[in-house]
């Protein structure tokens, strides 16, 4: 198996495997979560939102077909959360010596280099989507 098909499903499943495992503590509504999102100020349905957002980009990861979109979902998601980490929460969230702040930017590399590598599957998507923006 070639070098690249590897290194890029260990992105895939390092960025997928954070994002999906994130989801019980917002579908759950989590003390923890609830009360970050209420910081926020967007609390329920931005904790709600996001989950879905971030159960979509989790899935699209893990689908060879869908790749890109998937790392397109999970960089905005997690450029969201680090300016919300670095503006509002702070790094370190409820004492956890900034783990979420550091898991967001885990995620947030895996889907730029993503990006970078599935180029060509996100070209084809704007070349079907937009045929007249090429």
């Amino acid at each position: 198996m070639p070098v690249k098909t590897v290194f890029s499903w260990l992105l895939r499943i390092v960025a997928a495997a954070i994002l999906l495992q994130t989801l019980y503590f917002k579908f759950t509504g989590h003390p923890e979560s609830v009360e970050l999102f209420t910081k926020l100020g967007v609390e329920p349905w931005g904790r709600i939102g996001t989950g879905i957002i971030e159960l979509v980009a989790g899935i699209l990861l893990l689908v060879p077909a869908t790749v890109f979109a998937g790392a397109f979902l999970g960089a905005g998601l997690m450029t969201g959360a680090i300016l919300s980490h670095l503006t509002v929460i702070g790094i370190e969230s409820q004492g956890d010596g900034g783990q979420l702040f550091y898991l967001a930017i885990t995620v947030w590399v895996c889907c730029v280099v993503l990006l970078g590598l599935y180029k060509e599957q996100g070209i084809r998507i704007i070349r079907k989507y937009f045929p007249g923006g090429s």
